[in-house]
């Protein structure tokens, strides 16, 4: 390890002891993956030995306690870190080191493949056949097949490239650490001397952590820690939230698109489908009267076609809104659409990674706490009583947690107001382009107001036909 400075910022994570110690220990790093890595694998064989639904532990290992507990919760305060101890990434290095190591061919290297599978062929048939892939023998069989398609993708191709451009959480983490208060970079006085490059050498993505400051940006990085232990002048400094999004940077395309289609595909999907579908008034809803008039001719068979046309409906009328928005505000700026695009699109950071907070915070007392506990009573086969809930949905307190959803809007009109300065232009166009260029955000926030109102207005009906929870559970698990 080549040490360079000795009084680090006191804003460096690595100089806070117990922190500094879970973030850049090796030994300690190591032990966490090998234990996730033996749960991981633990979890799959499980859902082979015991497909049936009584599996609850592969069902709440995935679904709870991975997705989406531990990956949101982990995005908004300390980033990437998932991806730092995740299995694949874990036994990649290894299987890359002493793979190939030929360049990906530019057909695959394309991000655009995990961003596609995890909204069509994760979110699409989540909402089509809700509950399909909690069956604890569809869960290991898919997490038996992406494995093995991580392996070859890593024994194959350099830098893990899968991870960069396959992975389907991939160009999820990627853009949502942006939202966290944690930032990986160098001490600019010990690299201006440096002619070893150590950190370079030590990242198995092929990355360069001394540039990570001067960019503005971490590009790959999963925080996997091994350039800190190369070289002592890595820092991992706790910074403002979200902070390098107020600054210029050069834009990633598929980091925009992840938050308007995750957004789409999570949050305004499920303002729809379970939200407002939980209102006295479903039926009159665009999605369900599309879904009863196709029915008229088209035997859709287990397909929820309510829940296909919801998540159809969102993810249309989401990307038409920002393309019309983002049109217009570029004429106002005299700036090109894709530069207006891109470079104002990250305001929509906030909306689903904070305001998801909302669903999953309620989730985690009503359900998914005791969910997870009672998960791992059954798979290590534990002699103990079964975990209750930590509340009840009828408890009014739970409501707090709704703020989370106009705390994403107001952090999303924040960053876009600073963004929207990055152009020149006078005061009044960059107003009224603010206007136009936050259509997705005028989108959410209307959506759950509405989704308030309708409910106070109507209630909620007592039997619903087209009310499914798989979906829902989907979600917060």
């Amino acid at each position: 390890m080549v040490e360079h400075k000795q009084n680090k910022d006191k804003n460096d994570i690595f100089n806070i002891p117990l922190l500094g110690f879970m973030f850049k220990n090796q030994k300690f790093i190591m032990s966490v993956r090998i234990i996730v890595l033996v749960i991981f694998a633990y979890g799959i064989y499980l859902g082979f030995a015991i497909p049936q639904k009584e599996n609850i532990f592969t069902k709440e290992l995935f679904w709870g306690l991975f997705w989406s507990l531990f990956m949101i919760v982990t995005l908004t305060t300390f980033g990437r870190i998932f991806c730092g101890i995740c299995p694949h990434g874990f036994l990649g290095k290894y299987i890359t080191k002493y793979g190939l190591k030929r360049e990906m061919p530019a057909w695959l290297k394309n991000p655009w493949w995990g961003l596609s599978l995890i909204i069509i062929g994760w979110w699409a048939i989540t909402y089509s056949f809700p509950g399909f892939y909690r069956i604890p023998l569809v869960t290991a069989i898919l997490f038996t097949a992406v494995t093995l398609v991580a392996f070859i993708l890593y024994y194959v191709y350099k830098d893990m490239s899968y991870c960069k451009y396959v992975c389907p959480i991939g160009s999820l983490t990627k853009a949502y650490h942006r939202i966290s208060f944690t930032w990986l970079g160098s001490y600019k006085e010990d690299c201006s001397d440096c002619k070893t490059f150590d950190c370079a050498t030590a990242c198995p993505y092929n990355l360069k952590p001394f540039t990570f400051n001067n960019k503005n940006s971490m590009e790959d990085c999963s925080l996997c820690m091994e350039c800190s232990s190369a070289c002592d002048a890595i820092s991992f400094k706790i910074v403002k939230p979200a902070e390098s999004l107020y600054k210029k940077f050069k834009f990633d395309k598929i980091e925009v698109w992840a938050y308007i289609l995750i957004t789409a595909a999570i949050s305004i999907t499920m303002s729809f489908h379970h939200g407002l579908g939980r209102s006295a008034v479903a039926d009159a809803m665009p999605w369900t009267q599309t879904a009863e008039y196709f029915k008229s001719f088209i035997n859709f068979g287990s397909l929820d076609a309510v829940g296909f046309f919801a998540f159809f409906y969102a993810i249309v009328l989401s990307v038409a809104l920002v393309y019309a928005g983002m049109f217009i505000a570029s004429k106002i700026l005299k700036a090109p659409f894709s530069k207006t695009f891109y470079t104002l699109g990250y305001a929509f950071a906030p909306l689903f990674i904070i305001g998801g907070l909302s669903h999953l915070l309620h989730s985690f007392f009503t359900h998914t706490y005791a969910d997870i506990a009672n998960g791992f009573i059954y798979g290590l086969g534990l002699d103990a009583e079964e975990v209750k809930n930590l509340a009840s949905r009828k408890d009014t307190w739970l409501s707090v947690f709704e703020a989370f959803k106009y705390i994403a809007v107001i952090w999303a009109f924040i960053i876009m107001y600073n963004r929207i300065h990055l152009f020149e232009a006078n005061k009044k166009a960059k107003t009224a382009a603010f206007f136009f260029a936050s259509s997705l955000i005028f989108f959410f926030l209307f959506i759950n107001l509405y989704r308030v109102y309708v409910v106070k207005t109507y209630g909620t009906p007592v039997h619903s036909s087209h009310m499914h929870h798989g979906a829902e559970n989907d979600f917060t698990k």
